[in-house]
């Protein structure tokens, strides 16, 4: 099964520092062989909280998309946005 990893932002401070962590967390994602499948773009909130920015990225399994976000890679791109940004995210196993 394939392993999805989903970001709900809730709060971005700094569109620059989001700049920065997109660039370093695409190319974390290529090297794990990550696809986006959501990656901003007009939203409507029905339930729950107003969220600026959702992100889907679709790996080849969970045990991948963990590799990812525990990669030294990924962890250099959370520094870049630690602080300057709320979100919820979540690694989910599906098909």
């Amino acid at each position: 099964m394939k392993g999805y990893v989903v970001c709900m932002w809730e709060k971005i401070n700094s569109e620059e520092k989001l700049k920065e962590y997109a660039l370093k967390a695409t190319s974390a994602a290529e090297k794990y062989s990550g696809k986006f499948l959501i990656r901003g773009g007009r939203n409507r909130t029905n339930e729950g909280i107003n969220s600026p920015r959702t992100t889907v990225l679709e790996f080849p399994n969970y045990h991948t998309a963990i590799e990812f976000y525990d990669s030294p890679e990924y962890q250099e791109a959370l520094e870049v946005i630690r602080g300057h940004a709320v979100r919820h995210h979540q690694i989910v196993e599906g098909s």
